[in-house]
């Protein structure tokens, strides 16, 4: 997001906060260390044989302050809450928490425990009790709020990679079987005041070291052409499989983090999406703009099957 413009919309925020429930975002001297994504995520986890249950409820419908009415029950069983993400013909269909950052002891909130950032909802539930499973979560720093043009213009989202596929289990089938996307391409994300459809438009297989030469969960403000570029053509030099879906500079980004492999080894699976454009359509890949590389391939598929 432009500097100036999350400096003039939080001042818009502050002066209607009591209706809205904005909260700003605040980024500290730990943002530019460069933090390692959360470790305990590095290994494919056993799980329950029962995945957890949450409460369902209906779609949501916008109230007079902004807030959903969906969102106001959330907020009351858990004030961290920050949306929900659903991915249709998988198992991902979850209220996501937004990280609280650095927690000092005595919060009786938390546990009157400490906790470094991103670490709070690594083994605890919606709840805030205790479950290996832990919580999907949002970066501490990421800003998923009312006003679109303060929005991170890349939100992470970190969830375990469970062997019974809940959390983010079943991100495994995207690497496991490339043919899996094609049913799985669209991705529901709902923030506090709003919905929105996005399309999966890339994926890598990374490091999960700060040391790394991606360092994906420390690029949630992607302000110019240069450091978005850079973001798509690591993706693109990293991926697993090609989606063909086009990226462009000033697209808003979600990206889904996961464990990939063996602890030692501190590697991430990552799965992103972009939101749709303008004429494109949720679930029908026909409206997605695709790359001109994709294009043309496609073009020699054809020409050949015809000869």
């Amino acid at each position: 997001m432009n500097k100036n413009g999350k400096i003039i919309a939080s001042v818009a925020a502050l002066l209607i906060a009591a209706g809205l429930g904005v909260t700003a975002c605040v980024n500290s001297k730990r943002d530019k260390e460069n933090p390692t994504p959360p470790v305990d995520m590095v290994q494919t986890t056993e799980a329950p044989t029962e995945p957890p249950t949450m409460p369902v409820y209906d779609s949501y419908v916008s109230s007079y302050d902004g807030k959903t009415e969906k969102t106001k029950l959330m907020l009351e069983k858990n004030k961290n809450y920050a949306g929900w993400i659903r991915i249709k013909n998988t198992p991902v269909d979850y209220p996501f928490l937004k990280d609280p950052g650095e927690i000092q002891e005595g919060q009786p909130y938390y546990n009157n425990e400490y906790h470094n950032p991103n670490s709070f909802y690594l083994h605890k539930n919606f709840e805030r009790n205790y479950e290996f499973a832990g919580a999907l979560f949002m970066d501490y720093r990421d800003d998923f709020g009312a006003f679109e043009e303060t929005q991170s213009e890349n939100i992470v989202i970190y969830g375990h990679n469970m062997l019974n596929l809940t959390m983010f289990g079943s991100l495994r089938n995207y690497y496991n079987d490339h043919s899996f996307w094609e049913n799985a391409a669209f991705i529901e994300l709902s923030s506090a005041y709003e919905d929105y459809d996005y399309v999966i438009c890339g994926n890598a297989i990374t490091s999960g070291y700060k040391e790394s030469d991606f360092v994906y969960w420390d690029m949630e403000e992607l302000d110019t052409e240069e450091d978005f570029n850079f973001y798509r053509d690591k993706l693109r030099e990293k991926q697993v499989f090609d989606s063909g879906v086009d990226m462009e500079f000033g697209d808003k980004l979600v990206t889904l983090s996961t464990c990939y492999g063996a602890s030692e080894n501190n590697m991430r699976f990552i799965l992103v999406a972009r939101r749709l454009r303008e004429g494109e359509v949720a679930g029908d890949m026909s409206t997605i703009q695709r790359t001109d590389e994709y294009i043309q391939i496609q073009k020699e598929k054809t020409t050949k099957e015809k000869s």
